[in-house]
């Protein structure tokens, strides 16, 4: 059977239900706690004319698009994404530097990362995520026969994720930029770079890490407000300690549904990037611990179905499912990590579940393409055997 049919001819048992339905339900999930997270501060903005369920609709119309995007992604081939990968990697690179123009990027809390177009709010760093894996994937495909190159394997790709890098820091979004920047290594890695190379690779940008932090007065500050938030917890410290809170009042099994109280004006961000914290507080320990059990099969069932693509010979595949793994384990690692404390404050939301357009639109293409990864090996082994 030809590995590229259409999807259409599939049956409901070739899609891996390991991996469709814990993401659809952390979208719902998402979608449920943006409501009870954002109804306060709907109500009470003039922005949102007091609309409670603001948010709650535009997440909604944000979800059925990201779905939309979602299932379209699925009804192309790997090959394509692949011929296409280079393409939309400058696509994203154009993006990142028109978001810096003045008076065309928009900035808030001063932060330049948007493009506005009317209602819409175009984010490139969330879409430059995807397009990462993809080219990043197809770069190690194209290279396997220098991974173990110095200045063939490695330079290449360490130019281009500079000139990235440099822009996101511009923005500035040094949460983007980690998240990026671990999607490549990760997937050199797993192409079979040089260990030592790797490991002094690793070095590198952990000193590079430092340097940044150091040189900047407002990492730096977050920095020292994460080492103590009570130090001053109406200050530097103030999210980082209503967090705590947060997490703390929620105990084992929350408060209930609804009953925060630091989403009310005290905790803020508490539909976006601090949308863990509520859980903690109306869900308890059990519902945070669902939340990382669902991430958690997620990212094993990325890396199975690139581990199977990778048995069958499609490395190109293979790197994509499991690049798309790294990003959803490392993004969703360093948000939950904040949340409790564990890290320093960044701007990052919670995949697949935070209030945001571009991120939500981003993950649903992710899946479709991981999805579309499973199929097409499902097809394949179904050919050989028959």
């Amino acid at each position: 059977m030809n590995s590229y049919a259409a999807p259409q001819q599939r049956g409901p048992a070739e899609l891996d239900g390991l991996l469709l339905w814990p993401a659809l339900g952390l979208l719902l999930f998402g979608m449920v706690m943006v409501y009870s997270a954002s109804i306060a501060m709907a109500e009470g903005s003039r922005f949102t004319g007091g609309q409670p369920a603001f948010f709650l609709m535009r997440h909604g119309v944000f979800l059925a698009v990201g779905l939309v995007a979602g299932v379209m992604a699925f009804q192309i081939p790997l090959r394509l994404w692949q011929q296409a990968a280079p393409w939309a990697f400058l696509v994203g690179f154009v993006l990142l530097l028109v978001v810096l123009i003045p008076h065309v990027g928009k900035s808030v809390n001063g932060a330049q990362r948007w493009i506005g177009f009317g209602p819409i709010n175009l984010q490139p760093s969330e879409l430059m995520k995807l397009f990462a894996v993809l080219y990043a994937a197809d770069y190690t495909t194209r290279k396997l026969d220098d991974m173990m190159s110095f200045r063939k394997g490695f330079v290449p790709m360490a130019v281009v994720m500079v000139l990235v890098g440099a822009l996101l820091l511009r923005e500035p979004d040094f949460g983007a930029f980690v998240v990026i920047i671990s999607i490549a290594v990760g997937i050199l890695f797993l192409g079979g770079i040089n260990a030592r190379l790797f490991a002094v690779l690793i070095g590198v940008m952990a000193v590079a890490f430092v340097i940044l932090i150091w040189s900047s007065p407002y990492r730096r500050e977050r920095i020292f407000g994460f080492m103590d938030p009570w130090q001053d917890a109406f200050g530097k410290g103030y999210q980082l300690s209503h967090a705590l809170i947060a997490f703390g009042r929620g105990e084992w099994f929350g408060v209930g549904l609804g009953a925060s109280v630091e989403k009310l004006f005290y905790l803020p961000e508490a539909h976006t990037d601090f949308l863990l914290a509520v859980i903690a507080e109306e869900l308890g320990f059990v519902g945070v611990c669902a939340v990382i059990g669902l991430f958690a099969l997620l990212v094993q069932r990325s890396f199975a179905i690139g581990r199977q693509a990778l048995i069958l010979d499609r490395v190109y595949a293979g790197l994509v499912a499991q690049g798309i793994g790294i990003w959803l384990g490392v993004q969703g690692f360093i948000n939950m990590g904040v949340n409790m404390g564990l890290l320093p404050t960044k701007g990052l939301t919670l995949p697949l579940m935070s209030f945001g357009g571009s991120g939500i639109v981003a993950n649903c293409l992710a899946l479709g393409i991981l999805l579309r990864v499973d199929w097409e090996n499902r097809q394949l082994m179904r050919g050989q055997q028959v």
